[in-house]
């Protein structure tokens, strides 16, 4: 009877199980399609992220849930070996897999106590210590409530499970009867227990823990697809299908994409398929609007807050929060899918931006992408932001006023500032090196002579520009002159990259400067590419190739570096000898792009003091310029995000505060005239202290 009653719960627990999990699977279907591809390279990340657990430990208290992971994995062992126990009436029924069956069950048996006290700490945490990313106006009482149940039920598992190896023992030693298995610290209890349970009372308590214990696990597997902890069955998959292009990398609008094309070259164009491209609308309004993976990364999100304590827009308190994007994107979702699941039309006009995330969230992104970095489940909280502005931009002509005006200026000017084409040269005039005048070479003057540079020096807007930046591009080819490197710039034939156009959501105007660009890079046969703007950088590695631009990208530090480990370039050390310097990774760069070590090994051949700030490499703090910040008004907040680096970057009492990107070169200089610091501390280019080395500024 007991194991009549057994298979019938088990049933019903599966059916139940099985029942949501078919009813999810109904409603990713409702979704678009995502991309699976490169499974080899799935499965090392899956390795290394989910079974390693490489993002977890980044922090302290993740060895914690490590443990606690790798915990389960054994304990799980366990778990099927009572699920068959009770189907088939048996008792430690693979315990005849002798020295591994010994392992595995020693294993789970010591990790059950230390999960069991790390689940105490969760819980005080919460409770008691109240850990700052644990709150959040996002998160209500239910979401709170449903933390501590779930904690509260791996605490009990785990009670559960180590008193039922203790009163097994206990039963099997006054029996007389042989103990199946190692539990080491089961063992100590039972010693200590012994004398105070009779065989039956022993026999008796050993069953109700096998029975609270399983019961329990069925009970917990069928509450965890609606609860934040679904990431107990999500999170491995979620890492195995996660994103493997370049985390700088945004998708490109194949629609766009295609409609330029026809407009670029229209007698490419097949004249029988002359209809209107079918898609419902540009970007994203709704949740329907994204892919299956988006939904499963709301699924998948864990509510640690993690993403959330390492914004810039949050610290400094602005609206914006990565974890309510994918909270609010599971509960929209819950709310239509009873229509989705009866294929009615949605209509109720509460719909994902204006009904849950408001513009002011959506605008105050940098696009630094700290979330993604710090994410354990490889969750893309940037997708959203930039979906929902490509709909205000792109359906809705929406956008802060700055922005609306950089769109409009690069589309007129080729620059996001109001500045002539014709201007774009005028850095380069009255430029000398050791008294003798620089003629900075264009890419026209060279193949009129029928000769081919090995480099194209990418000026940039900000170079060609802005006053400040100016300085650092004129630093720089100082530099490749001093050096003879063979190299020309395109002049005034370079247009912007439309990098923030795209990252503001102005997809057709990134995408009409990019089919420019490329056209005249195949008409000077470009190959390689040096330029001091990390954006810029981003962008032609990671996003031209999507528009059959491939080249050999490098940022000015990579390049600058490569020399010296060729010996081309040799510093001496005593200009900059002895100063305190601090270096500021540019997202776009460091975190981004993964490029942390070049600009420190150019730093460091200074013969400097190389300090660094609390947060920096891939960890940086953004300086608030990114995703379109730089030429439009900061959302409200207690502070602007350049001001909370600049704070940092001073409480490392530098001489100087270093950098490699214009954006931040313009926010750091700004943030040291705010703190009355400009006069005691100056802000410097890599490019620009190499060039003091040399004398050649």
């Amino acid at each position: 009877m007991e194991q009549i009653i057994f298979i019938l719960t088990v049933v019903i627990a599966f059916s139940a199980l099985f029942y949501s999990f078919y009813r999810y699977y109904l409603i990713f279907r409702k979704f678009k399609p995502y991309k699976v591809d490169h499974i080899g390279k799935r499965i090392v990340r899956t390795l290394e992220v989910a079974f390693g657990q490489t993002r977890i430990l980044k922090r302290p208290i993740g060895i914690l849930h490590a443990i606690l992971f790798w915990g389960f994995l054994i304990i799980l062992f366990g778990s099927f070996e009572m699920l068959l126990d009770g189907i088939l009436g048996t008792e430690r029924i693979l315990g005849s897999w002798g020295w591994f069956y010994d392992f595995i069950s020693a294993t789970g048996d010591v990790f059950a106590p230390i999960i069991a006290v790390f689940v105490i700490i969760f819980i005080l945490r919460r409770t008691v210590f109240h850990v700052k990313r644990f709150q959040g106006r996002e998160l209500k009482l239910k979401n709170h409530i449903d933390a501590l149940v779930a904690l509260t039920l791996i605490l009990v598992l785990m009670l559960t499970l180590m008193s039922y190896n203790t009163f097994y023992i206990i039963y099997k030693l006054k029996a007389g009867e042989p103990i199946v298995g190692k539990y080491p610290f089961s063992m100590l209890l039972a010693r200590f227990f012994m004398n105070y349970a009779t065989p039956a009372q022993a026999h008796f308590l050993y069953k109700l823990n096998w029975w609270i214990h399983i019961e329990t696990v069925l009970v917990f597997a069928n509450i965890l697809p609606y609860s934040k902890h679904f990431h107990v069955y999500l999170s491995i998959p979620n890492v195995f299908l996660s994103r493997l292009e370049p985390m700088g990398k945004m998708d490109t609008m194949e629609e766009i994409k295609d409609e330029i094309k026809a407009m670029l070259n229209p007698e490419q164009v097949d004249e029988q398929t002359d209809e209107e491209p079918e898609f419902e609308r540009f970007g994203a309004l709704d949740v329907t609007d994204f892919s299956w993976k988006t939904y499963m990364d709301s699924l998948t999100c864990t509510q640690c807050g993690r993403c959330t304590s390492v914004c810039p827009a949050n610290i400094t308190g602005k609206l914006l929060s990565p974890r309510k994007l994918e909270m609010n994107f599971r509960e929209r979702t819950a709310e239509i899918a009873p229509k989705l699941l009866k294929g009615e039309e949605i209509n109720d006009e509460h719909t994902l931006l204006f009904g849950y995330l408001t513009e002011e969230e959506i605008w105050a992104c940098t696009s630094c992408h700290a979330c993604v970095n710090e994410c354990p489940l490889m969750i893309n909280h940037t997708k959203i932001i930039f979906e929902l502005r490509r709909y205000l931009v792109m359906e809705q002509s929406s956008a802060p006023a700055g922005l609306i005006t950089a769109f409009q200026n690069i589309e007129n000017n080729g620059a996001p500032w109001q500045f002539s084409q014709e201007d774009r040269m005028q850095w380069a005039e009255n430029l000398t090196l050791n008294g003798e005048p620089i003629h900075v070479p264009t890419m026209a003057e060279k193949a009129e002579k029928g000769e081919q540079p090995e480099y194209l020096f990418w000026v940039g807007s900000a170079g060609a520009f802005d006053e400040r930046y100016r300085k650092v591009v004129q630093s720089f080819v100082k530099i490749l002159h001093y050096l003879n490197i063979d190299y020309a710039v395109l002049g005034t034939e370079e247009i912007d990259t439309g990098d923030v156009a795209r990252r503001a959501g102005n997809e057709m105007l990134y995408q009409m400067q990019t089919f420019q660009i490329i056209e005249l890079f195949n008409q000077y046969n470009v190959k390689k590419i040096v330029t001091c703007d990390p954006h810029d950088y981003n962008t032609f590695k990671n996003e031209y190739p999507d528009f059959g631009g491939h080249y050999e990208v490098w940022h000015h530090t990579e390049f600058l570096q490569m020399l010296i480990k060729e010996g081309k370039l040799k510093l001496n050390g005593k200009a900059l000898a002895g100063k305190r310097i601090t270096y500021h990774d540019p997202c776009y760069l460091g975190r981004i792009n993964r490029q942390i070590e070049a600009p420190r090994f150019v730093l460091k051949q200074l013969n400097i003091e190389l300090v660094e700030m609390p947060r920096h490499g891939y960890n940086s703090f953004c300086c608030g310029a990114g995703g379109g910040q730089m030429f439009k008004e900061a959302e409200p907040g207690e502070k602007e995000i350049f001001i909370e680096r600049t704070e940092e970057a001073l409480g490392v009492n530098p001489d100087i505060v270093a950098t490699a990107c214009p954006f931040c070169m313009t926010m750091l200089t700004d943030g040291l005239k705010y703190k009355n610091a400009i006069d005691h501390v100056k802000d410097y280019d890599i490019a620009e202290l190499v060039a003091m080395d040399l004398g050649l500024v």
